[in-house]
């Protein structure tokens, strides 16, 4: 390889290098500033907490917040949306691991159980923004549209997970489509996910274990 050669491979390399540094560094931002706006928002509520506060406490120039992420309203949006997903992004329901792992399941009842595993796993970090989210829902028209969406797109995911389950010809007899996506509906809420883990004090394993019995037992015909 001649010297002209070497000296542009150099170049791409380095291009290549510093590319890659922006996107981590960038990633880094993004994850320090949701952090300290989670805190802040599970500690002051939403109205009290200011991006001013979310900046100080992430130790990043309130330009490079906004830059980032928003400003507050979509910020929120963001940290439900990543939260729903169970991963650092927002990711559609389709392409969530635990949705596909649902719908290659041929099994009924380990898709239930499945689905009560994610559950549980993304209800520790979702549930607690909801209680924030529905307390603000009241204040701000954006959140209030957002808790609007979220509890439709809900309501119309759990129907499509109700005719995947209805497909095995396990869900009973008496059970309409309907019905059977209003009970896993209700039964997935962050609000039912409080009221046993932060209210009575049930551990997370035990929210899981109790949710997929109950479903299996309400949901399917028995073999």
């Amino acid at each position: 390889m001649n010297t002209k050669a070497k000296t542009m491979q150099k170049k791409r390399a380095a291009r290549t290098y510093d590319s890659s540094s922006r996107r981590e560094a960038a990633q880094a931002t993004r994850q320090s500033i949701l952090q300290a706006a989670t805190h802040m928002f599970l500690l002051k509520g939403y109205a009290a907490t200011t991006m001013p506060a979310i900046a100080q406490a992430a130790g990043i120039a309130m330009d490079t917040v906004y830059a980032t992420v928003g400003k507050k309203p979509a910020l929120f949006r963001l940290l439900v949306e990543t939260a729903i997903s169970g991963t650092d992004t927002a990711v559609p329901a389709e392409e969530r691991d635990y949705v596909r792992a649902i719908r290659a399941e041929p099994d009924a009842a380990r898709k239930l159980q499945i689905y009560a595993a994610a559950l549980s796993r993304i209800q520790a970090t979702l549930a607690p923004l909801f209680r924030v989210l529905q307390g603000a829902a009241t204040l701000d028209p954006e959140l209030n549209a957002l808790w609007q969406e979220i509890s439709q797109r809900r309501a119309r995911n759990m129907r499509l997970f109700a005719t995947d389950l209805a497909a095995t010809e396990r869900l009973r007899r008496d059970l309409t489509i309907d019905k059977a996506a209003d009970i896993i509906w209700s039964m997935n809420s962050p609000e039912f996910y409080l009221l046993l883990v932060q209210e009575r004090g049930w551990s997370p394993a035990e929210f899981e274990q109790w949710l997929s019995d109950a479903w299996i037992r309400l949901l399917l015909k028995p073999r």
